[in-house]
This record gives structure tokens, C-alpha cells and sequence, in this order.
């Protein structure tokens, strides 16, 4: 009983712009927001869904909450962070549940219902979302929970509630909150007693385009919340404390993103598709072409292709499905091209006396490279001439240069280029 009461009370931016001018920019701006609704396009709505990102309570500093969620009345407890991170440890050993987080580190228990308790306290963890939902557009919420072992009953009553501004009107939030009606809700009768698994609760719905912030928490009265006795050792307490973990909300018709076409050098690390985040992760399923076998579960990872491959991500929310590909080009570029250039030059003979010659085994790297200086040991330039490459050969003549140490340099039209040293001796 003691433990039950320790969590009942943590539970709280043209004018003048000619025509012309008008029109380039409105390109510009479309082909920009075009770019941004893909790559830049917020996934997951949630601030640290999956409650990973912790800091230290103000309020009471032995106590630690996730950042970005907090009470509806911020004076107030709504829950308590379970990590194995920070102190004390309770993961996955508490006083009132035994459970792993679903991912990471951490999860968040509240408890939902106690119709014996003097206060009936309630917790209802709030969240800032990353933007304010469009207008008259479809999300998928979801969240996993898991019954704390020390409840008595397990209930059906738990849901998530979109609002704007107005809910910093609420003070009493500790108290059942009944007057709002959640968008999602578990379905009535569908009650949890799962102490062992996440239980997965998903919902779409229609915003309106003020929603700011979500709401979790049971927003029935205590008659019209449904129940089973699942531990009869805290009996004759009738109370329900639900553990919360990867809390998402993605825009149901969500674009999905593999990223964009792309030449690097052999060997290079690419990333590709979106940042991962809580809910998109488990959405996207990619394949490597031409099989048809997994190669990973996120929203975007980093990969090291050696030959030009195409990758292909599967997104599914809330039973949509949808794809995107990415091709992975191999190609010789920067640096890249000039150190491989750099390895495979070779200046013979050293010492030379009249004529040098450049070689190097793949022509296709001194293809662009049509120009040679020649620098003294001081680094002065005494000579530049074009350069022609045959056949990966090339010649330059020396005869007029007095014997010493001088440098080779070849260049391209970018002016890059690879220096080599040379001893002339007569």
C-alpha cells in the first residue's frame, strides 16, 4: 500500500518587386517547400515520445521528469519517470510494477482510476507538440501501456485528448477531468490487465488546427469506467496505474521519404531517409534491391554501399501504406578522387635528366587533369604547359631546367590538383 501511495501522489517574414521578379521567387519558394514537406517534415509530433531526453524537477528536486511533458497545471504532479538512468534506479524493479521500458531507458507511469481514494487522484501527463496540427488534416496517435503489477483492477478507459490554448484553464488537474472528450480513446470494453506486454492503443482523427498540446489519461467517470480485479492483494483499494511508453503522433498520409539520389565515392557513409524518432521508426521497413529480405526497422540509418545500389523504405501508418526509393551512385569525387589520383601517380625516373614521365593505371582519373607547372625547391613557378594524358601516359621535358629538387603539379579545371617531387641530375 505503501508503494500505491507513493505513486497516487506523484500522479499530478515583397513589395515593389516587378512581375518577373514575382514569378522566379514564387518558383524558388515552391520548389522550396516542396523539398521541406519531404526531408524537413516534422514525423512525430511528440516532444521525446519515448520519455529518453530527462531533467531534474524543480519543484521537488529528488524527482525526475521527462522533458517537454509535464502536469496540465504545472504547480501539480501527473506521474513518475521510471529510469535506468538517473536515481534513484526503478527500472525495471519498482515498488508497485516489474517492467522493461518498450525502448531505451525510461517510461512514464500515472495512475488512471481509484474509486476508493478520498481524492480520486488522477495523473494527466501533458505534451507541447513540435508544431500546431494542420487544418483538416488526419493523424495516427499511438502509445504503448502496461498494467503496474501492484493495481487491483485493470480498466478500459484511456485516451488522448488534442487541445489549444484552453486548457491552461485547468486547475483540479488531479481530479477526474470528464468534460473533455478524448479524440482517440481505448475501446470501451477492451480492458487492460497486461502486466507482461505493451499493449498498443492507436486512433486517427481530424484536427481542426489549433491542437498545440495532447493530453493522456482516463477522462471517464468512475461508473462509466469499465474494470476487471486482476490482484486482489491490495484489495479493498480499487485502483488502476497504467505504465506509458513511445507516444507518437505522424500525419496519417505522411510522405514516405528514402531520401535523395546521390553519387559518392566507394566506400563513402550515406544517410538515408529521415531522422529516426519514436513511432516513425517501427513504420518503416527498408530493403536493399533487388531482395526482398529486411535490412532494417527506423526512419533513416547510415549505409556503406560499394557498388550503386537502390534502397527502398515501406512506410505504414495506421494501415496506409506507402513507398519511396533512394539510389545510391558510386562515383570518384573530392577528395575521394584526388587520393586515390594522388596513390596511383607515379613521376619516373627519379632522377631524371632530360624527360619525365607521368603514368597512371586508370585513365579516367587524369581525364580532366590538362594542365602542369613545375615549382624550384623555393616554390617559385618556372614552368606551365598544357598536359595530355594518352592512354594514362604522359611526357614533359626537362632538358632546360638546371639539376635540383623541384615539385610537379598537375591541375584540372576546378583547380584541384596532386603534387609529386622530382630530382633532376646531370
Amino acid at each position: 500500500m505503501q508503494t500505491m501511495r507513493l505513486l497516487l501522489k506523484n500522479c499530478l517574414l515583397l513589395d515593389n518587386i516587378k512581375s518577373k521578379e514575382m514569378t522566379l521567387w514564387m518558383l524558388f519558394l515552391t520548389v522550396y517547400l516542396s523539398a521541406f514537406s519531404l526531408h524537413g517534415q516534422i514525423a512525430n509530433y511528440i516532444n521525446n515520445g519515448g520519455f529518453e531526453f530527462v531533467q531534474t524537477n524543480t519543484s521537488t528536486p529528488l524527482f525526475y521528469s521527462a522533458k517537454y511533458w509535464g502536469g496540465t497545471d504545472s504547480s501539480k504532479f501527473y506521474g513518475e519517470l521510471l529510469s535506468k538512468n538517473t536515481v534513484p534506479i526503478k527500472v525495471p524493479l519498482s515498488g508497485y510494477t516489474y517492467q522493461w521500458p518498450r525502448h531505451g531507458n525510461n517510461h512514464l507511469g500515472i495512475a488512471v482510476f481509484c474509486s476508493t481514494c478520498s481524492f480520486n487522484i488522477r495523473g494527466y501527463p501533458r505534451n507541447r507538440l513540435k508544431q500546431v496540427l494542420r487544418s483538416n488534416t488526419s493523424y495516427c496517435f499511438s502509445m504503448y501501456i502496461n498494467l503496474t503489477n501492484q493495481s487491483s483492477y485493470g480498466i478500459d478507459a484511456i485516451g488522448a485528448y488534442f487541445s489549444d490554448n484552453s486548457i491552461d484553464t485547468i486547475s483540479q488537474c488531479n481530479y477526474p477531468i470528464t468534460y473533455l472528450t478524448p479524440q482517440v480513446q481505448n475501446p470501451t470494453n477492451n480492458i487492460i490487465t497486461d502486466t507482461l506486454n505493451w499493449v498498443l492503443i492507436r486512433g486517427q482523427f481530424t484536427s481542426n488546427g489549433t491542437e498545440k498540446y495532447v493530453m493522456i489519461g482516463n477522462f471517464r467517470t468512475d461508473p462509466n469506467t469499465n474494470k476487471i480485479l486482476v490482484n486482489s492483494t491490495n484489495l479493498p483499494t480499487i485502483f488502476c496505474n497504467y505504465l506509458i511508453d513511445d507516444v507518437s503522433l505522424i500525419e496519417s498520409n505522411l510522405p514516405a521519404y528514402a531520401g535523395r539520389d546521390t553519387s559518392v565515392a566507394p566506400g563513402s557513409t550515406v544517410f538515408i531517409g529521415r531522422q529516426p524518432d519514436v513511432g516513425i521508426d517501427e513504420a518503416c521497413v527498408w530493403y536493399k534491391l533487388p531482395s526482398a529480405v529486411p535490412i532494417n526497422t527506423v526512419a533513416g540509418f547510415s549505409v556503406n554501399p560499394t557498388t550503386t545500389s537502390t534502397y527502398v523504405v515501406v512506410q505504414t501508418i495506421c494501415g496506409l501504406i506507402k513507398s519511396d526509393t533512394v539510389v545510391i551512385h558510386m562515383n570518384l569525387v573530392g577528395l575521394e578522387k584526388l587520393k586515390l589520383l594522388n596513390n596511383e601517380l607515379r613521376i619516373y625516373p627519379s632522377p631524371a635528366k632530360d624527360a619525365v614521365y607521368l603514368q597512371v593505371a586508370n585513365e579516367a582519373l587524369v581525364i580532366d587533369f590538362t594542365k602542369v607547372c613545375v615549382l624550384n625547391n623555393l616554390g617559385q613557378l618556372v614552368r606551365e604547359e598544357e598536359l595530355r594524358f594518352v592512354e594514362g601516359n604522359a611526357q614533359l621535358l626537362v632538358a632546360d631546367l638546371a639539376a635540383g629538387y623541384y615539385s610537379i603539379c598537375i591541375k584540372n579545371s576546378e583547380g584541384e590538383s596532386i603534387t609529386k617531387k622530382l630530382l633532376i641530375a646531370r
